[in-house]
């Protein structure tokens, strides 16, 4: 059984920024468990809320191919609009997306260590 604390960690196996935020959770004992989106698509429920926590913006996975395809008109979508497209293509979903306590407090990787130790611990 998973503990409620383990953070969840969603994204795919082969991506860079995943495996180097794997390694740093190793790094500093914090137990988490891999999501493989592309093996288990969250619901459209599920990244709902994650839209609630983190807002669509920063959901965005801008550097893939699937957001490139999507055309000019997705600068004026709402954030209903991105939960459609999130649930409809999960590459447009920026990786790693992190879960703690089942609310969404981080999505990618960057910032300064304490801004993702205070967000993670």
């Amino acid at each position: 059984m998973i503990n409620a604390m383990t953070i969840r960690v969603f994204g795919i196996p082969n991506c860079g920024t995943c495996k180097k935020a794997f390694k740093w959770l190793e790094n500093n004992n914090i137990a988490y468990e891999f999501i493989n989106t592309k093996e288990n698509p969250p619901s459209k429920e599920m990244i709902a809320s994650w839209v609630q926590s983190l807002s669509a913006k920063p959901m965005r996975n801008t550097s893939g191919k699937s957001y490139r395809a999507l055309g000019e008109e997705r600068a004026t979508w709402s954030d209903e609009r991105w939960i459609e497209a999130f649930s409809e293509d999960i590459m447009l979903l920026k990786r790693p997306l992190f879960v703690k306590d089942s609310k969404a407090v981080l999505v990618g990787f960057r910032g300064s260590e304490a801004d993702i130790r205070a967000k993670l611990e």
